[in-house]
């Protein structure tokens, strides 16, 4: 696992052997944030990282100029693993919280993020809750983006908030916003 570009370019992050999270790979990380370039401008970012895994989404947000990046992580092995990991990268700007990405949602209500991202694990059985989440706790700034990795096993362009879709490889990703 790599961070593909910014002020970190090519720094590699190894996660510990026992380390159970799935990170997004490098070719659909390198996709996604293709996509992004064209969307936002990176600099100043406020991000929320639910689901966080080995930070990977966060350390690339972070190398690119993101302004404050709010962590939520269950598992204490990952979320001991970002933060030491943020600290040897000098990522002064992340808060890392070891607390389920639901509730983290409930306690940030009303904060706004210009986005949203959320990696959790496919198998995740309240993984069609994540969307109505954030909107239902109004996290996502105006023209923010809220983004979801998941498997082809589900659709969510029926939520009201639904952008766009994108598949690469196995990985998936629903693009929403506030319209």
């Amino acid at each position: 696992m790599r961070i593909i570009s910014g002020t970190h370019k090519g720094k590699r992050i190894t996660p510990d052997k026992d380390f159970s999270a799935r990170p997004t790979t490098d070719f659909a990380k390198e996709n996604l944030f293709n996509i992004l370039n064209n969307m936002i401008d990176f600099n100043g970012l406020k991000v929320l990282d639910l689901f966080s895994g080995t930070g990977s989404i966060s350390y690339e947000f972070a190398s690119r100029g993101a302004k404050e990046i709010i962590i939520a992580e269950l598992n204490y092995k990952h979320y001991i693993f970002i933060k030491r990991t943020a600290k040897e990268l000098g990522f002064n700007n992340f808060k890392v919280f070891k607390v389920n990405a639901f509730t983290a949602c409930r306690k940030l209500k009303g904060q706004k993020f210009d986005l949203i991202f959320a990696d959790p694990p496919y198998k995740l059985e309240t993984i069609e809750d994540i969307p109505n989440t954030i909107f239902d706790n109004e996290l996502l700034a105006d023209n923010g983006l809220a983004i979801l990795e998941h498997s082809d096993k589900y659709d969510f362009s029926k939520n009201k908030y639904f952008l766009e879709h994108r598949e690469y490889g196995s990985v998936n990703f629903s693009i929403f916003k506030i319209k």
